[in-house]
């Protein structure tokens, strides 16, 4: 018996030619991701603590004096709130969508159309619709008889107009991914859970959100390093002010002489990258779902 789990593990550790077949095929993508996303993130974090060619840490000492603390603030408003509003959103949209109507597939297109714009093109309709003078969401708050309202007064109402544009974009992708999830759960559950008297609440409780759980966790993952990469959408809607992660480091990347300043701050929104993505993987329930 003992030398029969030897020989079968012997044969599970062994290399085949199809193993090394599987490999080639993924070989250009892992010299791809190597290549172009783990080295340069090293060599960034590696530069970020280079002053006059020794290690230091004087570059991330100057960072407050260049936003950083207003700028990781205003990153976690804008990432953390449109990220609430597309799962609730796209869940409410991904219910809707599940269930068969006269319509249903051109109400799933035009939830669609938003996700193939490009992020350019949308922050320009935007800045067009949020315009002080001439804009649409003044045009209608005219037309019902309010006041025109000056969108791009505050800081919190330009990152509100971010957030507001971002999630307008997004949700369509988390719509789709809970939608597979929701897909999967077959009718008869919820028909017998009705029997037994469950009400609509309990069977989301108990029926829906275990269903798709493990999905939740996929799109925060996905979508949530998306948003905290978020850069081209607020670079056209408000510029450099009020400042996020991204337009920082854009900002002193483009001078040669605070260039370190936005290594040292692009390694910062690598850590928080990296501790969100072990939050949600650790309450996601990665293991349970795995087994």
């Amino acid at each position: 018996m003992d030398s029969d789990f030897t020989e079968l593990n012997k044969k599970k550790g062994r290399v085949t030619k199809k193993h090394l077949f599987y490999f080639l095929f993924a070989l250009p993508a892992i010299v791809y991701v190597i290549g172009l996303s783990i080295l340069p993130a090293f060599t960034v974090v590696y530069d970020s603590f280079l002053v006059n060619g020794k290690l230091s840490t004087r570059n991330y000492q100057a960072l407050p004096g260049y936003g950083l603390y207003s700028s990781i603030g205003n990153t976690l408003l804008v990432s953390v709130g449109a990220l609430l509003i597309q799962l609730l959103l796209a869940l409410a949209i991904a219910m809707v969508m599940i269930k068969p109507f006269k319509g249903s597939k051109i109400f799933s297109t035009i939830v669609i159309i938003p996700f193939g714009i490009s992020t350019i093109v949308s922050a320009f309709i935007f800045s067009l619709i949020f315009q002080n003078i001439g804009g649409f969401a003044n045009g209608v708050l005219v037309f019902f008889g309010f006041k025109p309202v000056v969108w791009f007064s505050s800081s919190l109402s330009d990152l509100g107009i971010v957030m507001f544009s971002d999630f307008w974009k997004n949700t369509p992708l988390v719509a789709l991914i809970l939608y597979g999830g929701l897909s999967s759960v077959s009718p008869t559950l919820y028909e017998a859970a009705s029997m037994d008297g469950a009400g609509p609440f309990n069977r989301f409780r108990h029926i829906t959100l275990p269903a798709i759980a493990p999905l939740i966790s996929i799109a925060l993952l996905v979508r949530g390093v998306s948003e905290f990469n978020i850069f081209a959408l607020p670079l056209v809607l408000i510029g450099y002010h009020p400042l996020i992660l991204n337009t920082l480091i854009y900002e002193n990347y483009s001078t040669v002489a605070t260039r370190p300043i936005s290594y040292a701050a692009a390694t910062v929104l690598l850590a928080i990258i990296m501790i969100y993505a072990i939050f949600v993987l650790k309450i996601g329930g990665a293991k349970q779902y795995a087994q």
